[in-house]
């Protein structure tokens, strides 16, 4: 059993930047793909970013695009999320997620299988 705790959420200005962290334990960080999640009230749950097990390849949103930028250091078990050029619609509970790895790249929602408890970014105007 994987456990995920993120860190690194805050308030920031529009326009600046935060880098999340996401520290695994309880299992080999390097079977999973690991994935960043955000959720506002009402809204479904949305793929900002995910990285595959090995690093080598990454998937952004349309929104993350050019701004958020996701990394992970395996002989640390922990990924990070850099955000920069933060909007206020950027304000959402975020979530890190890790899918077992199968080869492709989990992007679904449904194919992550743990998740950490989120942490809390608001961007003010």
């Amino acid at each position: 059993q994987v456990q995920l705790v993120e860190s690194g959420g805050g308030l920031v200005q529009a326009g600046g930047s935060l880098r999340l962290s996401c520290v695994a334990s309880g299992g080999d960080f390097k079977m999973y793909d690991i994935g960043w999640f955000r959720q506002t009230p009402g809204k479904e749950r949305e793929l900002v970013a995910a990285i595959f097990w090995s690093g080598y390849d990454t998937h952004y949103a349309d929104f993350a695009e050019g701004r958020f930028t996701v990394t992970r250091d395996n002989t640390k078990n922990t990924q990070y999320l850099q955000m920069n050029d933060l909007k206020p619609e950027d304000t959402a509970v975020y979530y890190c997620a890790a899918a077992w790895a199968t080869g492709n790249l989990a992007l679904a929602l449904s194919k992550y299988q743990f998740w950490g408890q989120g942490t809390q970014v608001t961007v003010s105007s």
